[in-house]
């Protein structure tokens, strides 16, 4: 006979969800009520605070990836070395603020991308754009994968004897994806920017409160933690990867693969967060949104800022994590790192708190996922919808193809959330984080670079030269970077069967040759698409179209 008291406690958690759902809908809705063109649509008229900004780019790079992803991390290395790499997101901040922003104003563009136009040419633009649409949809999608893993956790709460299959994830992944892809498609830039901004608040608010709960259900409270830890003094922050006993050769490749150390944090994960905050639409979109260059940037080094306390309450949460079900008699563990989080959630916390904590996972789904729909629909949009599609498009015309777009990405999403969730299921013990932004260096070495030769230099790099350069630098992360990545085989596909499988793209490498870690892919993609690109001059006809297109620009 069932329980009344557990379904008391389910029905409150289940209204506490539902007003957080219905609240999101509402708000997005109601912000994009007036969206009459595209410029509205992706860039909020731009009317936006600079605050508002701020809690946006927050919300987008604070995933459910890292929620639940990040404090994975923790449990596993009981240490706070992912949050060292929060060292080159602060200075790659500050090098985009004063570097990437203003020509962006200056320009005038709703995508980056145009940028690439002015200064190269359209074959550059296109496969910019080009590269940015298929790595957001693949990084999204992955990310999505943990609205599939917290529907999981829940099951398993609801049905103990139930088995868990595929389908079981892709509920939950249609779920969240359906909810954000309404708000999003009708309310454009603005009801991501002010949804972001109730999400981060209802975030934060669950990770404070997760970790005082956590330190109250560990018997004897934070001396527990410190013994079981061994001492704070014992609690590693930073690491530089080098083993001064080994020789140069053995020790420069255990670094190189290593992927939480200091010579990561200040060269890899600013590359990476250059990249991600300087030539990612996603990114710059809502910086685009405040009303001029200055506040924008001010929006930017703040989201910096914030990045340290931010890494340091997840990590937190995961170190405190591991010491609770290692002291606590009783305490079962889910098979999945990537779990660990939602199981405590689902099971331990109690009535109210645990509907609000959840709703804070399904915020960083959603705020993440908007915003990524968005800057999707918008780009494709401008850069291919205009140009090659419909070039006399109305502006009634070019809002309902953003719509379609912003529809067409969320199915594309739940895709690959399908294919991420498959691999899981055969590898329990497979962490989200490292494939998530592992997805962005694949190709965002090869983007970062065009941009930098682009706002750097004015007379160097060769529209179609750039284009074989981009590819070459994808494809040598890919080799030298010895990626192998949990995907499916074609074949089997083919016969209508999905079957896991891995692809290997660097199985010749010689055995010496480092793997190396996923906060260097950007760098090697730069450093090779750039050798290559500079050789080249820009043409004098397009340098001259350039420098007209910027005096005749309006100023901000």
């Amino acid at each position: 006979m069932p329980d009344p008291v557990f379904n008391s406690r389910l029905l409150i958690d289940a209204i506490v969800l539902l007003a957080y759902f219905f609240g999101i809908v509402a708000l997005g809705l109601w912000a994009g009520r007036r969206n009459k063109n595209l410029r509205d649509f992706a860039l909020g008229g731009r009317s936006i605070p600079w605050w508002a900004v701020l809690g946006s780019i927050i919300a987008a790079e604070t995933s459910a990836a890292t929620f639940l992803g990040t404090p994975a991390e923790g449990f596993k290395t009981r240490g706070y070395f992912y949050g060292q790499l929060v060292i080159g997101t602060i200075l790659a901040r500050v090098v985009v603020a004063f570097t990437f922003i203003k020509p962006y104003y200056d320009y005038r563009v709703q995508s980056v991308y145009e940028f690439l136009t002015v200064r190269f040419g359209t074959k550059t633009k296109n496969m910019a754009s080009g590269i940015f649409l298929f790595t957001r949809v693949l990084g999204i999608g992955v990310r999505l994968y943990l609205g599939g893993a917290i529907m999981v956790v829940i099951w398993r709460y609801l049905f103990p004897s139930l088995p868990v299959s595929l389908n079981t994830y892709v509920w939950g992944i249609i779920f969240v994806t359906v909810i954000t892809t309404v708000y999003t498609a009708v309310g454009g830039i603005k009801a991501v920017v002010w949804t972001d901004l109730i999400q981060v608040v209802v975030m934060f608010s669950a990770m404070i409160f997760t970790i005082f709960l956590l330190l109250r259900h560990i018997p004897g409270g934070f001396d527990t933690v410190k013994e079981n830890l061994g001492g704070l003094g014992n609690i590693k922050i930073f690491q530089t990867g080098w083993n001064s006993e080994l020789p140069f050769g053995a020790a420069l490749k255990a670094m190189f693969e290593e992927p939480y150390t200091l010579f990561a944090a200040f060269i890899g994960s600013t590359l990476v967060t250059m990249a991600t905050h300087g030539t990612d639409q996603d990114s710059v979109q809502r910086m685009l949104t405040a009303p001029n260059y200055r506040k924008s940037q001010l929006s930017l080094i703040l989201s910096g800022v914030m990045d340290f306390p931010i890494a340091m309450a997840f990590l937190t949460v995961g170190i405190l994590l591991s010491v609770y079900y290692s002291v606590v008699p009783g305490a079962t563990m889910p098979a999945s790192d990537n779990e660990i989080f939602g199981h405590y959630i689902v099971h331990e916390m109690p009535v109210v708190f645990r509907g609000l904590v959840i709703a804070g996972v399904f915020a960083t789904m959603m705020g993440s996922t908007s915003a990524a729909l968005n800057a999707l629909a918008t780009s494709f949009t401008k850069d291919f919808y205009l140009p090659y599609i419909r070039r006399d498009a109305t502006d009634r015309q070019t809002i309902r193809a953003a719509r379609i777009a912003t529809a067409v990405f969320g199915v594309l999403m739940i895709i690959v959330a399908t294919v991420a969730a498959n691999a899981v299921l055969h590898d329990a013990k497979l962490t989200i984080i490292p494939i998530a932004i592992g997805i962005l260096g694949y190709t965002y070495g090869a983007l970062l670079a065009v941009f930098l030769l682009g706002m750097l230099t004015r007379s160097r790099g060769r529209d179609g030269v750039n284009v074989v350069a981009m590819i070459v630098g994808i494809t040598s992360v890919l080799v030298l970077c010895k990626i192998t990545i949990p995907a499916f085989d074609p074949l089997a596909l083919f016969r209508g069967k999905l079957i896991a499988a891995e692809w290997d793209f660097g199985w010749f490498m010689p055995e010496w040759w480092p793997t190396i870690a996923w906060p260097w892919f950007v760098f090697v993609g730069c450093v090779v698409t750039l050798a290559i690109s500079v050789l080249f001059r820009t043409p004098p006809s397009q340098i001259a179209a350039a420098k007209a297109h910027v005096a005749a620009a309006p100023r901000t």
